[in-house]
């Protein structure tokens, strides 16, 4: 009974053991998104800049493109905004943006400063629609097939290999579907 007792720790250990490990086969950057396979949801936003048009839904019907949450106030968007700006000169997708918490005229500001890779802007300033579309931080980058539908979700930064490897391939089986 004694022997029992003095094996339980080692038990306890390799059951730990165990368990850890396989935790350690899961991709700590994979977050797993609720939008695939899911249309848009209904939102209509104002535009960034005074006097031009917002941003809605239907904006993103009837052609593969790219939906992207960023802020004035996120280093990682200053980061992947010149990639953002090589893609949208190369004509390949049309981009959209999503103004994520920014105050008033903050997005407008820095989009002046660095140039405008979005076909359209809107202004989340609430919040609102980053919450229906599950963000957890910016950037973050969706692809929206020509039905309004997420058919792809990207955490962080777009870089060229990202871009490449990645968010390319999606694009061209889109746009072969």
């Amino acid at each position: 009974m004694n022997r029992v007792f003095l094996f339980l720790p080692l038990a306890i250990f390799a059951v730990m053991l165990v368990y850890f490990g396989l935790g350690l086969r899961e991709d700590p950057f994979e977050i797993p998104s609720q939008m695939i396979d899911r249309a848009l949801p209904d939102f209509e936003l104002a535009g960034v800049v005074e006097g031009e048009p917002g941003l809605s839904d239907t904006d993103l019907l009837g052609q593969v493109s790219l939906l992207n949450v960023f802020g004035s106030w996120c280093p990682p968007c200053a980061i992947e905004h010149p990639m953002l700006m090589q893609i949208s000169r190369s004509g390949r997708v049309p981009i959209y943006g999503v103004d994520w918490r920014d105050p008033p005229g903050a997005g407008a500001a820095w989009l002046e400063r660095n140039g405008n890779p979005y076909q359209r802007v809107g202004d989340d300033a609430q919040g609102r629609l980053a919450i229906d579309l599950g963000i957890t931080g910016a950037p973050e980058t969706f692809l929206i097939d020509r039905e309004g539908r997420v058919r792809f979700h990207h955490v962080g930064i777009i870089d060229e290999d990202v871009w490449r490897n990645t968010l390319l391939p999606v694009i061209e089986e889109l746009e072969a579907q």
